[in-house]
């Protein structure tokens, strides 16, 4: 049986992949935050996937307001990255495991998730920042990209992404191999791009929801979208990416490292490596 190994997580601002391509990583603006991530890949280099599940939210690359499904999973043999242009330049295409995402879709629809399946998939920042933030040198697992609208209401509620964070985790665990299968959530954390509110972040939820991670992870989902939006702002509901991937992970957790550093580019940036107790 495949080994879920644990859930990684972290915020997704395209200015992370200008920091990147223009390597100012120890600049001081943003070394308080690239620092945070040297105990996490020291953690992936010990334990070396197989595989990333990536929960994620598309920019407009592959779904625009026009024709947003809900939930998206990607099975393809490759993912191309086609970047909006201003993040990190674009990377060479990430090797899929079609194999495994079938039988997570498979699991999905006999579980009563309404999922566009994807045999082809471009895949923006939000998904090709955290592989480049966790594997800087380019040698990630291969990937499943699970999509997750927080874009364009309606919105799915915190309690389903959770229900299908644990429908994904039940599908790895039955899944017939031996991989050793890293959960990742993308985006976030508290933020809010435009309007009255342009420049909001709540540093006391974000550290209150970076803690309910580790021992409370079905905390959040006591909110309601409009209610999360409130509290977080209107991009700040990317933490469903989180809530999804911590309950594809099941069980009790060791925090590996976390991080939390305000702002970046007017985000508060958060990250968090658990490790399967």
């Amino acid at each position: 049986m495949a080994k879920i190994i644990g859930a990684l997580a972290t915020s997704h601002v395209p200015a992370i992949g200008g920091a990147i391509a223009k390597h100012r990583e120890q600049d001081p603006y943003w070394k308080p935050f690239f620092d945070g991530f040297n105990p996490a890949r020291e953690w992936l280099a010990s334990q070396e996937p197989d595989v990333a599940v990536v929960f994620y939210n598309d920019h407009g690359l592959n779904f625009f307001l026009d024709k947003m499904p809900t939930f998206a999973v990607g099975a393809a043999e490759e993912y191309r990255n086609d970047d909006e242009g201003w993040g990190i330049p674009t990377l060479p295409p990430f090797k899929g495991a079609p194999e495994l995402s079938w039988a997570i879709i498979d699991t999905l629809i006999a579980r009563e998730f309404d999922i566009v399946t994807c045999q082809e998939m471009l895949v923006d920042h939000a998904f090709t920042l955290p592989l480049k933030l966790f594997w800087p040198a380019g040698d990630n697992p291969a990937v499943v990209p699970i999509c997750i609208n927080t874009v364009q209401f309606p919105l799915p509620s915190a309690k389903r992404c959770v229900a299908l964070g644990k429908a994904v985790g039940e599908a790895v665990a039955a899944w017939d191999g031996a991989e050793k299968v890293v959960m990742i959530g993308s985006g976030g954390l508290s933020h809010q791009l435009d309007g009255a509110r342009a420049g909001f972040i709540n540093k006391p939820f974000d550290l209150k929801f970076m803690a309910s991670m580790l021992d409370e992870p079905e905390w959040a989902a006591q909110y309601s979208i409009h209610e999360l939006v409130e509290k977080t702002g209107t991009q700040g509901v990317e933490l469903l990416n989180w809530l999804a991937a911590r309950a594809a992970a099941p069980g009790p957790m060791r925090e590996v490292h976390s991080n939390y550093v305000i702002p970046i580019s007017n985000t508060a940036a958060g990250m968090m490596a658990l490790e399967a107790a």
